[in-house]
């Protein structure tokens, strides 16, 4: 037990010493809660154009967590960093020396970056809600509370999704030991693959029904979804879906030349 906590103050030291973990923290909260206040303020102007189907379907609380669609690629960027920039500069090979164990080496970052994005991620989640609901209030339009049905759940589960999120970049950025093919193979995944299964054949939008990203983020509604009625099982197959790609990854990261 010693060794692995060793091994994992030896990483939290390597990331916090890093500018652009910091960079990427504060980028991850101005450009969310940025991101938040336009959301809001839109939505509360398209309020007298809606038709009364969508008064019907009318979800504040999904309104203020928008900002997970650009949270969930900052998240990603310091999941795929956690990995990656040991490879660019050449440390991992002294890591490697220091602590050859690898499971326990990527275990510890693994953990790490679990850690720091499931923190990171429900302090915006629950930001972005106490500044996005005021914000649709003040409007005149109909707003949320905590304490309502499914609220709770729906803000912590953006906190977990973008969690999620950055556990699977760890996996990319070990995966393929470089930055650049990590975030791009990361976009692909949870934005232009969404963005374009319109455009696929009708044979194979049955595989979009289960795609990950789009089946977890309805978690973050409190409004029934007819397309994924039981949500929270969604973000359960898509943290199982993660973890596969955890496993290949330390599957690679033992039997690879460094």
């Amino acid at each position: 037990m010693r060794p692995a906590v060793h091994t994992l103050h030896a990483e939290w030291i390597k990331l916090r010493s890093l500018r652009s973990t910091w960079y990427t923290l504060a980028c991850l909260f101005a450009v969310g809660l940025g991101i938040t206040a336009l959301a809001a303020n839109g939505a509360g102007r398209d309020w007298d154009t809606l038709s009364e189907a969508d008064r019907l379907a009318w979800d504040p609380t999904e309104h203020s967590l928008t900002s997970y669609i650009v949270a969930q690629l900052v998240i990603g960027v310091l999941g795929i960093l956690v990995v990656t920039s040991e490879f660019a500069t050449g440390l991992m090979r002294t890591t490697l020396t220091a602590t050859p164990r690898r499971g326990r080496v990527l275990a510890a970052k693994v953990a790490l970056a679990a850690a720091v994005a499931v923190v990171a991620g429900e302090v915006l989640m629950f930001a972005a809600f106490l500044i996005g609901q005021p914000l649709l209030a003040r409007q005149g339009v109909p707003s949320a509370e905590l304490g309502d049905p499914g609220v709770l759940s729906a803000v912590v589960a953006g906190g977990l999704y973008l969690a999620a999120i950055a556990l699977l970049a760890v996996g990319l950025g070990t995966v393929m030991r470089a930055t650049a093919g990590a975030l791009a193979t990361l976009v692909g995944i949870i934005l232009l693959v969404p963005a374009l299964a319109g455009l696929f054949p009708s044979w194979m939008q049955g595989v979009f029904d289960y795609w990950p990203t789009i089946g977890g983020a309805a978690a973050m509604g409190t409004v029934a979804d007819p397309d994924y009625p039981h949500p929270w099982l969604n973000l359960g197959g898509m943290c199982l879906g993660v973890a596969a790609v955890l496993a290949v990854a330390f599957v690679l990261f033992r039997r690879r030349d460094v």
